[in-house]
């Protein structure tokens, strides 16, 4: 397909000139998980468009279809009104489709250009690749608005330029068409803006960009036209001008879907997780947590706000025994953590403490097990799951299916692999497993972290139901709506440290955002802030 050029130098495509992309009629099982079910789309060329679905509606199935991780078990794919066969990644960088995953496929330790040239160094002597490569990957940063240093080492990035440069890697492949799968799920808000302003910028060079999100706000925001998928078929077009976030959100769900959280007021009790003056520094010799002092009782959630990466997730390791404070102590219940009084995972759980980490693929499962195992892990040596000195099958399997059963997971396999569940289904699972024996203090890391619609709604009953049976709850989370729909109190952390605290009826975005980076609560009152 050509690309003509407007008055502005911009690309534009052909009136008449067939979809970039087609597909037509895609069917996928994965065992007896049907997984695509006569799918059909059509995509126009240099255009953003969406697409929309609960977690396991099969949208990452349909767009690995695409790429090639997986091959349709029937059906066409088209691209620029041609027939095309697609049976790896190599096939659909040979006909212009480039993918961003949303767990980046980059090399850490290398360094911008050498993660942009891997795979393609283009010429037998390696230094005449790499020269040729700096030169392209520069072009491509002016053109697109991606520029960024191209000898930065790729681990020493902000998740944001982390981001940039798998974008990079695609239209240096020369990908005309860009697929995203949950682009802004580790991204901070306002990361998040400049993706879109990137991905308006390819939009006007031409690019056809295709956006997979579980975030509605983020569809109505960015997008041309969206695409709704539920249980593995295509159930709507809409042009973006004319939907809206409720009638999006019904389609995907299939009932109504409320966007607020439904709590009554906290009745706190005693104290049950006290933070005294907790310090930690790490191999390096930085500083990560300051003279950090809070306390959260039972019967309230306290929500953690704060862009990513400011001391949280040391915060909530030093509390789940997996990190020892250098300074300060704490208190869970009866068990104290100090510099002195180190322990451990297995200890703070017997202590009566749930823990559901940030990262479930780091930390939350291991994705080779089977499901049942995954639901049972840091919980194995429980009696329940044991017969004499053995492990027991049965029991685990029954317990497995009893937690699917009851945090609708899908699908409702037990000895599926935890890699083959979609994100919100690992994350169902996992909150599952350390919300089962009530325990007394839950800390909770982004609960809803590449979740959709459905399943937020859905978390977010369950954590309101563990607060009003009397459990003490630290919520970190990167999303502003979250910390304010589901907290009693919300703490702010900047730089390791504690900016203020104030309660979920004076908190507002700008208020956040302002104390988030480093504003005090007293400094915004006295101009004349909300709060």
């Amino acid at each position: 397909m050509s690309i003509a050029e407007d008055t502005a130098g911009r690309r534009s495509v052909p009136s008449g000139a067939p979809p970039a992309i087609e597909l037509l009629g895609i069917e996928k099982r994965f065992g007896p998980v049907r997984a695509n079910r006569d799918v059909s789309l059509a995509v126009t060329a240099g255009t953003i468009h969406g697409i929309v679905g609960e977690n396991g509606a099969g949208k990452s199935t349909l767009m690995s279809i695409l790429y090639g991780f997986y091959e349709a078990d029937s059906g066409e794919i088209r691209i620029d009104g041609r027939p095309v066969s697609i049976k790896g990644a190599k096939d659909a960088i040979r006909v212009g489709i480039g993918m961003v995953h949303q767990h980046f496929m980059l090399v850490p330790p290398f360094s911008v250009l050498e993660n942009v040239m891997l795979g393609a160094e283009g010429a037998p002597l390696l230094a005449a690749g790499r020269e040729a490569a700096r030169a392209e990957l520069m072009r491509l940063g002016r053109e697109y608005g991606l520029e960024i240093d191209p000898d930065a080492i790729v681990g020493d990035l902000p998740v944001g330029l982390q981001q940039r440069v798998e974008i990079l890697k695609a239209l240096y492949r020369g990908a005309r068409i860009l697929i995203l799968d949950e682009p802004t799920g580790v991204l901070t808000p306002q990361e998040t803006d400049q993706l879109f302003e990137i991905l308006r910028e390819l939009k006007r060079e031409g690019v056809t960009v295709i956006l997979i999100t579980h975030k509605l706000r983020e569809i109505l925001a960015v997008t041309d036209t969206v695409s709704v998928m539920r249980r593995g078929e295509m159930v709507a077009h809409r042009p973006t001008a004319d939907t809206s976030r409720e009638e999006l959100a019904e389609l995907m769900v299939g009932r109504k879907v409320l966007f607020r959280v439904e709590k009554g007021p906290a009745r706190p009790g005693p104290p049950m997780l006290t933070v005294e003056r907790l310090g930690v520094v790490d191999g390096t010799g930085v500083a990560r947590l300051r003279d950090v002092s809070f306390d959260v009782r039972a019967g309230e959630i306290v929500g953690l706000a704060g862009v990513s990466g400011n001391g949280q997730s040391e915060l909530l390791e030093v509390l789940a025994g997996l990190r020892p404070p250098s300074s300060g102590r704490v208190s869970l219940g009866d068990l104290e953590i100090a510099p002195d009084r180190p322990v451990d995972g297995a200890r703070v759980r017997a202590a009566g403490v749930g823990h559901v980490p940030e990262d479930r693929h780091a930390m939350g499962m291991v994705m080779d097990f089977d499901a049942r195992e995954s639901a049972i892990l840091g919980h194995q040596d429980e009696a329940r799951y044991n017969r004499g000195p053995f492990t027991d099958p049965a029991a685990i399997e029954a317990a497995c299916r009893e937690k699917m059963e009851s945090f609708d997971v899908r699908p409702a396999d037990p000895a599926l692999k935890s890699s083959l569940f979609s994100g919100g289904n690992q994350q169902k699972l996992v909150l599952a497993r350390e919300l089962d024996g009530d325990p007394r203090i839950i800390l909770v890391g982004q609960p809803t972290r590449g979740v959709d619609i459905g399943a937020i709604e859905f978390i977010h009953r369950q954590l309101v139901a563990m607060r009003d049976a009397g459990a003490a709850i630290l919520l970190v989370s990167v999303e502003l709506d979250e910390i304010m729909g589901l907290s009693d109190r919300i703490l702010v952390m900047c730089g390791g440290a504690l900016v203020g605290e104030l309660s979920a009826a004076e908190a507002d975005e700008r208020t956040l955002g302002m104390m988030m980076a480093n504003v005090s609560l007293e400094e915004i009152r006295r101009q004349g802030g909300p709060a």
